[in-house]
């Protein structure tokens, strides 16, 4: 048994430390959501006060939260983690941010003595909660040796993308620009088909059994079926993943005109007030639908 620690219980937190703890190792977890920590420890683990707490029981802590500026209090925040982490200890890093930023953790942890792992994921809360995501990691083969088969643990597959801090995220980037513009696309084949007056199950079931089927019209569209907009994945995560995917093509001057449009459509749904619902929720944009009754 080791000692792991993990902050940020969201959909794919609760689900990585869930499997983590499957694995037989004691988890200490932290999220600003006190009750959460306490449903987590209620079933086996320990439920901390701060991130700090968390890394002072632990050599291995992975970081589960939405951006850059999250991990940033994570780390080097009021009750930070990584002033209490022990020298050889171990940052596993799982939000989608700037890759160059990545990079630049990589040696501000390393000033403190500390490994560090640019790990971001993918799959989903179903896959997260049965260990079967994937992880996009880069870092110093240390790091590896440190991590030992915590990240097996939560992933079905770990790919690793280099020896230094940035390819992780890079194409963590190159996915969230596919799943953007897939899940914006798959909401405008909905929506003409709802205009055109198709029944929306009998498209879904033909579309989903055709050549222009996607993994997210499978998935998103079959919310829009049932009605029900509960977040799994917010319009507004994808106002910021297309953000990055565009500000670091911006960098090296390269068009995406699909990713900008994508991104317009997440923004305009963003600013009509669905920025909280489930991703989904994009095809509310489109006028003169009527989408199938359900929870809103």
């Amino acid at each position: 048994m080791r000692q792991i620690g993990l902050v940020g219980l969201g959909a794919m937190g609760l689900g990585m430390a869930q499997s983590l703890r499957r694995a037989g190792h004691h988890v200490h977890v932290y999220d600003l959501r006190a009750e959460a920590c306490r449903a987590f420890a209620a079933d086996g683990g320990t439920a901390c006060a701060s991130p700090a707490q968390v890394a002072a029981g632990c050599d291995v802590l992975v970081s589960v939260v939405v951006n850059a500026a999250q991990t940033e209090q994570v780390l080097f925040g009021p009750d930070g983690a990584a002033a209490a982490l022990k020298p050889g200890s171990l940052v596993a890093m799982c939000s989608t941010v700037p890759p160059e930023w990545s990079a630049a953790l990589e040696g501000r942890l390393a000033e403190r003595g500390l490994l560090y792992l640019d790990a971001p994921i993918s799959g989903g809360a179903a896959k997260a909660a049965t260990g079967q995501m994937t992880m996009m990691t880069a870092g110093r083969p240390e790091a590896y040796d440190k991590a030992g088969g915590v990240l097996e643990a939560m992933a079905a597959k770990v790919y690793r993308l280099g020896e230094r801090a940035g390819n992780g995220s890079k194409v963590k980037i190159i996915n969230q620009l596919l799943a953007g513009v897939h899940i914006a696309a798959a909401a405008e084949a909905m929506a003409l088909g709802l205009r055109e007056g198709v029944d929306a199950a009998a498209l879904y079931e033909v579309i989903t059994h055709s050549a222009g089927n996607s993994w997210m019209f499978e998935n998103r569209m079959n919310h829009v079926l049932a009605g029900d907009y509960t977040p799994l994945s917010a319009v507004d995560i994808f106002v910021k993943d297309l953000g990055l995917v565009l500000d670091t093509a911006r960098a090296s001057k390269f068009p995406l005109p699909l990713s900008a449009t994508a991104h317009q459509m997440f923004l305009q749904a963003s600013a009509a007030g669905h920025g909280r619902e489930d991703d989904s929720a994009v095809i509310k944009i489109f006028p003169g639908i009527e989408l199938p009754a359900g929870k809103s």
